[in-house]
C-alpha cells in the first residue's frame, strides 16, 4: 500500500465511523444522566448531613482513586463471576456514570458551599422551609457556579468513553480499531477519529459559553 497517506480509507468507512459518533454520543448521555443525578444526590446530602458524609466521601474516594478502566472490567467482567451479568452497554453506562458523578457530587459540593449563608438566613426569616430554600434559592444560584465544571465534564466524559471500545461496544474507538486491524492505516484513521472527539468537545465548550452568558443575564 506504501507510506504515502491514503485518505480514501476514511471516506469507505464514514458511515460506520458517523454511527459509531452517534453511538458514542448516545452513551456519553446516558452515562451523564446517571452521573448528575447520582452526582446532585451525593454532594447535596454530603453538604447536608455530616452523618452521610464517611460513606459518600468512601464512594467519592473509591471512584476518584482507582482507574476508570479497573471499574468498567470490574463492573462488567468480574461481577458477572459472582453472577451479576449485565448487556455491555448497561455496564458502560453504570460504570461511566458511577465514576462521573464521583467528581459531579464534588462539583455539586463545592457550588453548594459557595453560596452565602446570609441567602439560607434570609429565607428562613421569609417562613421557607429547608427544603424550599435549597430548591428555590440555594440550587440555582449553585447551578450558574457549577454549569462551567458540569459542562467539562460532559466533556471528559465523552473522550472516557473510548475505554468502553475494550468491552466490545461499537462507538468511535472500537470502529477505528476495526478499521486499522483490515487498512493498517494507523494515521489517518486515528487523526480522523481524535479530529472527531475534538469537534464534539468543542461543540460542548461552545454550549457552555452561551449558558454562562444566559444564567449571567438571568441572574443581572
Amino acid at each position: 500500500m506504501g507510506s504515502a497517506l491514503q485518505w480514501k480509507v476514511i471516506a469507505n468507512w464514514s458511515p460506520e465511523l458517523l454511527s459509531a459518533a452517534g453511538m458514542t454520543l448516545e452513551l456519553t448521555a446516558m452515562a451523564f444522566a446517571v452521573a448528575l443525578a447520582i452526582g446532585v444526590a451525593v454532594g447535596t446530602l454530603r453538604s447536608r448531613t455530616r452523618w452521610l458524609g464517611r460513606p459518600f466521601a468512601l464512594y467519592v474516594e473509591l471512584f476518584r482513586g482507582t482507574p476508570l478502566l479497573v471499574q468498567l472490567f470490574f463492573i462488567y467482567y468480574g461481577l458477572a463471576q459472582v453472577g451479576v451479568v449485565m448487556p455491555a452497554m448497561v455496564a458502560a453506562v453504570i460504570g461511566l456514570g458511577l465514576n462521573g458523578g464521583a467528581y459531579i457530587s464534588e462539583i455539586v459540593r463545592g457550588a453548594l458551599a459557595g453560596i452565602d449563608k446570609g441567602q439560607y438566613d434570609a429565607a428562613h426569616a421569609m417562613g421557607m422551609s429547608g427544603l424550599s430554600t435549597l430548591l428555590h434559592v440555594v440550587m440555582p444560584q449553585a447551578l450558574r457556579i457549577a454549569t462551567p465544571p458540569l459542562v467539562n465534564a460532559i466533556s471528559s466524559m465523552l473522550k472516557d468513553t473510548s475505554l468502553v471500545s475494550l468491552l466490545a461496544i461499537t462507538e468511535m474507538m472500537n470502529i477505528a480499531n476495526q478499521i486499522y486491524s483490515r487498512t493498517f492505516r494507523a494515521f489517518e484513521i486515528f487523526a480522523v477519529v481524535a479530529l472527531m472527539y475534538l469537534a464534539m468537545t468543542l461543540v460542548f465548550s461552545m454550549l457552555s459559553r452561551v449558558l454562562e452568558r444566559r444564567l449571567a443575564l438571568a441572574h443581572a
